[in-house]
């Protein structure tokens, strides 16, 4: 099963995989609801999951889908590749992490890999992984703030916002440049979009 919300990567996905004599496509989804519905109309051995979709996101139907079958076999297929959206994906139970631009015979080989019950971490994956040690975690209101600071938003805007004081504010991002290893506001938002703790488009 294929999940993305663009239909023209879900066509390309469908060709590179019934190209294959032993594999076929038995639905594709264009968002986290509608892949978790249809796992379970479909029951699919291997999902590829866009992490970015409507409604529900995919590691959102990641974590649903494993919750309610721990046997699924999901990999996430996406552009995003910082390491902390691999951590994501890979603690929602996904058993893959595969980057859009790797070359259709990877994605192919990814599959048959994940369906025999084994893990797809590319040395790619692996490498970005290894490069950020150790992980960040940041709580729900920490990266709320870091994401209206990306957005240019000054302190007292964003306790508007978020319906804190100032003072408040600040504590966050004082715990945000502690966490990431760095001195000021604008270093923590580029490394947080470098590592994939927000993204622009949230």
């Amino acid at each position: 099963m294929t999940v993305d919300d663009h239909p023209i990567v879900r066509a390309g996905i469908r060709a590179l995989i019934e190209n294959e004599a032993d594999m076929t496509v038995v639905a594709e989804g264009g968002d986290g609801a509608e892949a978790v519905a249809l796992f379970e109309a479909h029951r699919p051995d291997v999902v590829l999951m866009d992490l970015r979709l409507p409604r529900l996101d995919g590691v959102g139907a990641t974590r649903a889908i494993v919750a309610a079958h721990p046997a699924a076999r999901i990999v996430a297929l996406t552009s995003y590749d910082g390491d902390a959206d691999i951590y994501r994906a890979l603690d929602a139970g996904a058993c893959g992490y595969l980057i859009k631009d790797m070359l259709g015979t990877e994605v192919v080989g990814a599959v048959r890999s994940a369906a025999t019950g084994k893990r797809v971490i590319p040395t790619e994956v692996a490498n970005r992984l290894a490069e950020f040690v150790p992980r960040v975690d940041l709580t729900a209101r920490e990266i709320e703030v870091l994401r209206l600071a990306a957005k240019g938003l000054r302190n007292r805007a964003i306790a508007q916002r978020i319906g804190r004081t100032e003072a408040t504010v600040k504590v966050h991002l004082r715990n945000v440049m502690a966490k990431l290893g760095v001195d000021d506001r604008t270093e923590a938002v580029m490394i947080a979009l470098q590592r994939g703790v927000i993204h622009l488009d949230d």
